[in-house]
């Protein structure tokens, strides 16, 4: 979390803007949100459990989702085609994508097995 932080910071404030630091930018604020996003998301995984406990890819994975969203917002506004409506869509294809690949989780889930213990 600190590195992409501090390195949006450096970026925006140290660099011009170029191609090499443009990709940079969107790199640094992946990590930046990622990393801002995997303490709140633990947390309300701990706050509101489920039957069984999530699996921590899945709240990697869920981290990563918040990660994309917001850079790829900015990548959007920097080319002038980003709206409200828009940036609700994106979310709801990340929501969607997402409780697609949770469904498919829980469907590979076997009972442990009784016989074994």
């Amino acid at each position: 979390m600190m590195v992409g932080w501090g390195g949006l910071a450096y970026l925006i404030f140290f660099t011009l803007p170029t191609l090499g630091m443009r990709w940079l930018f969107y790199f640094l604020a992946v990590l930046a949100f990622t990393g801002t996003a995997l303490p709140i998301i633990v947390f309300l995984h701990l706050r509101f459990p489920g039957k069984k406990p999530s699996p921590v890819s899945s709240i990697v994975r869920q981290a990563l989702w918040v990660g994309i969203y917001f850079p790829a917002l900015a990548w959007l506004q920097i080319a002038r085609v980003l709206t409200p409506g828009l940036a609700v869509f994106v979310a709801l294809c990340f929501f969607v994508i997402e409780v697609a690949l949770t469904l498919r989780e829980r469907s590979l889930w076997t009972a442990p097995n009784k016989d074994n213990e």
